[in-house]
């Protein structure tokens, strides 16, 4: 499976980057998971539950982050067990880049599955992982609302003047708010043990 897209966020490069590697903030924003601990420099372990089509099961998994470039970017290597309902590995690339409505999120992913999970078909397991990615880019949103307010009425007023036809506004403040790079690629790393 192989997934890519970008997230106009209204926070700062810094505010995303250390949300991103905030465990409890990752575990408020991740559909289903119970656990995000650092087990190491740059390591953490992830529990969640996931329910694929017909197949439900309980995964732990482990996430190591590697080319960090604090705030700007890093990798995820991620992979996960489900017991029988199948395994999950991947990695992913994050980019965090500021501008003028804030900064803008990047990621690519690439994992792979096997078990129950893998049986059930890509479509299926794309689906999973698209709904699951826009659930948790929800979540992290309302996150960063609450944690930063003033960064949001900014956006709000962008947003009006925009509605009010002032052409002089870019798309981007059009586009829906999201989180930034670890949470990519942690829903990533979650997605491809959620489609084990």
């Amino acid at each position: 499976m192989d997934m890519q897209g970008k997230r106009q966020l209204a926070i700062t490069q810094q505010q995303a980057w250390d949300a991103l590697n905030d465990p409890q903030v990752l575990k408020a924003c991740i559909p289903g998971c119970d656990k995000v601990e650092p087990t190491g420099e740059n390591q953490y372990a992830i529990g969640m539950s996931v329910k694929v089509g017909p197949v439900a099961a309980k995964f732990a998994g482990k996430i190591t982050l590697a080319d960090i470039v604090a705030p700007a970017s890093y990798s995820i290597n991620f992979e996960g067990q489900g017991g029988a309902a199948g395994f999950g590995k991947g990695n992913s690339a994050v980019t965090l880049a500021p501008n003028a409505d804030g900064c803008e999120l990047q990621y690519t992913v690439h994992a792979s599955v096997g078990g129950k999970i893998a049986q059930l078909g890509q479509r299926l397991i794309d689906g999973v992982a698209k709904s699951m990615a826009e659930d948790f880019f929800k979540r992290f949103d309302e996150a960063m609302q609450a944690a930063h307010p003033a960064a949001y009425a900014i956006k709000e007023v962008a947003n009006n003047a925009v509605s009010t036809g002032n052409k002089g506004m870019s798309s981007n403040q059009k586009t829906v708010l999201a989180w930034v790079v670890a949470v990519s690629i942690l829903l990533l790393a979650i997605l491809l043990v959620r489609s084990m």
